[in-house]
C-alpha cells in the first residue's frame, strides 16, 4: 500500500506540473492527491487496530491527521489572514506609497531593487508574508504577464534566502530555534546571513549581463472610477497594514502561541479600523474598502490548493516515507554537507517541515562538534532546507503561494528559474563550507 500511496502522490505532482496542457485546475489535483494518498493510508493500518485512533493519533501516538491538520490549518489561516491584509492595503491603493518611489523600468535595476527589498522584508516578516506583499506591488509594476512571472518567480528566490537567516524568517530555521539546535540567534544571523546572501547575487549577477530592456507598466484607466479611499487613510491603511504583519513575529514571541493567531488578531483590528473610517461613505464605496467587500477578491483556489498538497505531503510523512529517506540518506551519503545538501534539493519535492523534523529526530544534540547546539549539521540544514526549496515553484510555502496568486505554471518555472535558484543555492553551499572550515 506505501507504493501505491507513493504511485498517487508521484501521479498527482505530475497532474499539476502538466496544468496548462491538462486543462485540469492544479487545486483540483492536489485535493485529489492529498485525499487519495490519506484514503490509500487507512488501509494500511492493522486490522484490529482501531481506525479512529490511529486517524486521531498516529501509529507511535506521535502523528495522526488531526495532528497534521492542526498544522496545516495554522498555515492556511496565516495565509488568509495575510492575503486579506494586503488586498485591504491594495484596495486603498497603499502600496503607491512604495510603487510611487519606484521610478525606473529598467528590468535589471528593478530586479535590484525588488530582490534586495525582498530579502530583507522576508527576515523580518516571513517568506511566505513577503511573496504575498511582493506580489501585490509587481502588479503595479509589471503589466506583461510572462515579464511579471519571472519577477515573481525571482523574488521567491529571494523571500525564501532571506528567510533562512533569520529565526523567523523560515519555519524550518524557527523550527531549530525553538527545539534548540539553533539556539543562539546572533550565531544564526552571522553564519548564515552571507551565505544567504550569496544565493540571491549570483543570480542577480548572471541576470544582470543577460537580462535586456525595460518593463511596461500598467496603464492608467482614464475611465476607472477614483478610489474613494483619501490620501490619509491611503497612507493609515499602509502603516497598519505592515505593522500588523511585523506585529505577527512578535506577538508570536511573547505569547508563544501560532503565528496565525497573531495574524488573525492584526486582521481583527484592520477589520475594526475600516468599518470605523468608512461607516460614513455610501454603500458603494464601503463595499470596496472594508474586510467583507475585500473577501469576495481573496482567491480560494490557492488556498485548496495549498491544503491538498501539505495533505500528501502529510501522508508520506504519516506512512514514514520521509523518515526512511532520511535514515537513507545517513547510510548511503554519510557527509554531513552532503546530507544536508540533498535534504535542501528534496524539500523542492516533498515539504521540508517533514525533512528537518526527521533530521532532529534521528540526531540528538551532542556535547560537542558538529552535532552540537549551534553547529555546522544545524546551521547548514537551516540554509538548504530554507533555500533549497527554490529550485521548483512548487517546493516552499512561498512558491506555492506565488504559483496560486499568479498562476505561474510549473514547467515554465522549470525552464526558466530552476537553473538560477540551483546556481544560487551551490555558491551559497560553498561560500557556508569556506566558512566554515
Amino acid at each position: 500500500m506505501e507504493i501505491a500511496i507513493i504511485i498517487v502522490f508521484v501521479l498527482g505532482y505530475l497532474a499539476i506540473a502538466l496544468e496548462h496542457p491538462l486543462h485540469i485546475d492544479k487545486a483540483a489535483s492536489a485535493l485529489l492527491l492529498g485525499i487519495g494518498c490519506w484514503t490509500l493510508y487507512v488501509f494500511t493500518i492493522p486490522a484490529g487496530d482501531a481506525v479512529h485512533h490511529i486517524i486521531e493519533h498516529g501509529v507511535d501516538g506521535q502523528g495522526g491527521l488531526i495532528h497534521h491538520l492542526y498544522e496545516i490549518s495554522s498555515i492556511l489561516f496565516f495565509l488568509m489572514g495575510a492575503m486579506t491584509i494586503v488586498e485591504t492595503v491594495d484596495a486603498h491603493e497603499g502600496f503607491r506609497v512604495i510603487t510611487d518611489k519606484i521610478k525606473t523600468t529598467n528590468k535589471v535595476k528593478l530586479l535590484w531593487i525588488l530582490s534586495i527589498l525582498t530579502f530583507f522584508f522576508s527576515a523580518v516578516l516571513d517568506n511566505l508574508t513577503t511573496t504575498i506583499v511582493m506580489v501585490s506591488l509587481l502588479r503595479k509594476l509589471v503589466d506583461d504577464k510572462k515579464t511579471r512571472w519571472f519577477f515573481v518567480g525571482f523574488l521567491v528566490i529571494a523571500a525564501n534566502a532571506g528567510g533562512a537567516w533569520s529565526p523567523i524568517g523560515d519555519v524550518t530555521t524557527t523550527m531549530l530555534w525553538i527545539k534548540q539546535q539553533l539556539p543562539d540567534v546572533p550565531v544564526i544571523i552571522k553564519e548564515l546571513f552571507v551565505p544567504s546572501l550569496v544565493t540571491v547575487l549570483v543570480p542577480l549577477g548572471i541576470l544582470s549581463m543577460t537580462m535586456k530592456g525595460n518593463v511596461t507598466r500598467p496603464a492608467i484607466d482614464e475611465n476607472a472610477e477614483e478610489n474613494p479611499a483619501s490620501d490619509k487613510e491611503r497612507m493609515t491603511i499602509f502603516i497598519l497594514g505592515v505593522a500588523g504583519l511585523l506585529f505577527v513575529p512578535v506577538f508570536k514571541t511573547v505569547t508563544h502561541l501560532p503565528p496565525f493567531m497573531g495574524m488573525m488578531l492584526s486582521l481583527g483590528v484592520m477589520w475594526l479600523v475600516t468599518e470605523l473610517m468608512h461607516r460614513h461613505k455610501p454603500m458603494a464605496a464601503k463595499k470596496k474598502l472594508t474586510i467583507i467587500g475585500v473577501l469576495k477578491k481573496i482567491d480560494m483556489a490557492s488556498v485548496l490548493f495549498f491544503l491538498g498538497i501539505l495533505l500528501g505531503v502529510s501522508a508520506l510523512q504519516e506512512v514514514g516515507i520521509l523518515g526512511n529517506v532520511a535514515a537513507y540518506l545517513d547510510e548511503a551519503i554519510g557527509n554531513i554537507y552532503a546530507i544536508d545538501l540533498t535534504i535542501g534539493l528534496l524539500s523542492a519535492i516533498v515539504d521540508n517541515v517533514p525533512l528537518v523534523a526527521a533530521a532532529q529526530g534521528m540526531y540528538p544534540i551532542a556535547a560537542e562538534g558538529v552535532f552540537a547546539a549551534n553547529g555546522d549539521f544545524w546551521l547548514f540544514l537551516a540554509y538548504c532546507a530554507g533555500t533549497g526549496g527554490s529550485a521548483l515553484i512548487i517546493g516552499s510555502a512561498a512558491g506555492v503561494a506565488a504559483m496560486g496568486l499568479e498562476r505561474i505554471d510549473f514547467i515554465w518555472y522549470l525552464k526558466k528559474l530552476s537553473w538560477l535558484a540551483i546556481v544560487g543555492y551551490i555558491a551559497g553551499a560553498a561560500v557556508f563550507i569556506l566558512m566554515s572550515a
